[in-house]
């Protein structure tokens, strides 16, 4: 292969220059030598100076995705297993190992792969065509350093079903990697089962990043009356009841979610105490008000409603709507628990929005804690994407 550079405009890659990991079409003054898209190339400022490696995809806004910084370094198969050991060695340290996210692209300094770790059970998704040339090697030596520690992977599920890969020139993939297994997988955090549909679920099946902000509402919601808002498969509303509250209610507007919630409910003992209603949450809450409702604890925790600058402003709306509503149900001197996981809804805005909705429902917030993503998600200085979730914890008083 030709030795392919890619010369930066002068005064651009700033984000990169920061400790970013992109480069953008619009940062590129040329290219030299042939390549084809996917390949390795060299990064250099304006006058020579060397930035980094990385992979190249011209039909792509992020043209290169660098994966070192350092002149000498040689992108290999040893190169891939220093990254992926030193991602598994992390977690070990910070997080609980049992269910985890094992490479956060970006973040673990392999751009555009995520791994996921459902007990024995890999779930992949690769949104870059540089990085998807990588995967076998990455899974390969992923289940080398894991076997190290006495862990056996018993089967490989493949995600890659995001509409960016077409952005990248790749078509769209789901389906096993190796010898098919059951992909209802059961898993065990902070005390509660789950069973994790990694073939059919959201994303990779289950959002590992919410892990110690789920465990973080335990101790408000003993004898409590809780309400979980978008609940997805029931984690918020199953940890509450695990936490000893006296009655959930969870809601989600997916019949396929809300009955995966009530098995979970089965499978942890809890049908009796917690329930799960399959309903529109913008029209539920509404009439929660005007039926004189109140909860202890109200959850609220939305999907993005925003995936893209362009959007943000309807986004802001509906984060104030969901949130001014939530407010009203929660009784004088109970808990709010809202999150944004949306990266384009920063962390200021989300919190002026939040300000917005308890002047508009007239309730006065006490800050218990701020929160975002589990530490196996790593938030990454200088990589914004990589820092995506805000939860915050309220005590609601009544303005007297």
């Amino acid at each position: 292969m030709e030795h392919t550079v890619v010369h930066i405009k002068k005064g651009e890659a700033r984000s990169l220059k920061a400790g970013g990991m992109w480069i953008y079409d619009n940062e590129i003054e040329s290219i030299s030598g042939n390549f084809e898209n996917g390949d390795m190339v060299e990064v250099v400022d304006f006058d020579g100076y060397f930035l980094g490696h990385g992979f190249i995809n011209t039909r792509s806004k992020i043209t290169v995705r660098v994966m070192s910084r350092k002149r000498d370094a040689v992108i290999d198969d040893d190169f891939i297993e220093m990254r992926v050991r030193n991602a598994w060695e992390y977690r070990k340290t910070t997080v609980d190992t049992g269910s985890c996210r094992l490479i956060f692209g970006e973040a673990d300094f392999l751009p555009g792969i995520v791994v996921d770790k459902f007990s024995d059970v890999l779930v992949v998704e690769s949104l870059a065509l540089g990085i998807d040339r990588w995967k076998p090697v990455i899974l390969e030596k992923l289940k080398k350093v894991l076997a190290e520690d006495g862990i056996a992977i018993r089967g490989v599920y493949e995600r890659s079903d995001a509409k960016v890969r077409l952005q990248e020139g790749m078509e769209r993939f789901k389906g096993f990697i190796g010898e098919p297994f059951d992909t209802k997988v059961q898993i065990e955090e902070n005390g509660v089962k789950y069973l994790v549909d990694v073939q059919d679920g959201q994303k990779t099946g289950f959002f590992l990043d919410q892990k110690y902000n789920r465990l973080a509402v335990h101790r408000l919601c003993r004898g409590a009356k809780v309400l979980d808002c978008f609940t997805h498969t029931g984690s918020f509303a199953l940890n509450a009841g695990i936490a000893g509250a006296a009655s959930v209610l969870g809601v989600d507007a997916s019949e396929l979610g809300v009955a995966q919630a009530r098995e979970n409910a089965e499978l942890n003992g809890l049908s009796d105490r917690v329930q799960f209603l399959c309903a529109d949450v913008f029209d539920l809450l509404p009439e929660l008000e005007r039926q004189g409702e109140k909860f202890d604890v109200v959850i609220l925790d939305p999907p993005a409603f925003t995936k893209s600058r362009a959007s943000v402003k309807n986004a802001v709306k509906g984060y104030r709507e969901i949130n001014m509503r939530g407010l009203k149900l929660v009784k004088d001197g109970g808990y709010l628990a809202t999150c944004s996981c949306s990266h384009f809804m920063d962390p200021e805005l989300f919190t002026k929005t939040i300000r917005e909705a308890a002047a508009s429902s007239h309730k006065r917030l006490r800050q218990v804690e701020y929160r975002t993503q589990a530490a196996d998600h790593p938030i990454l200085w200088a990589a914004d994407s990589s820092y995506y979730l805000k939860f915050y914890i309220f005590q609601v008083v009544e303005e007297k």
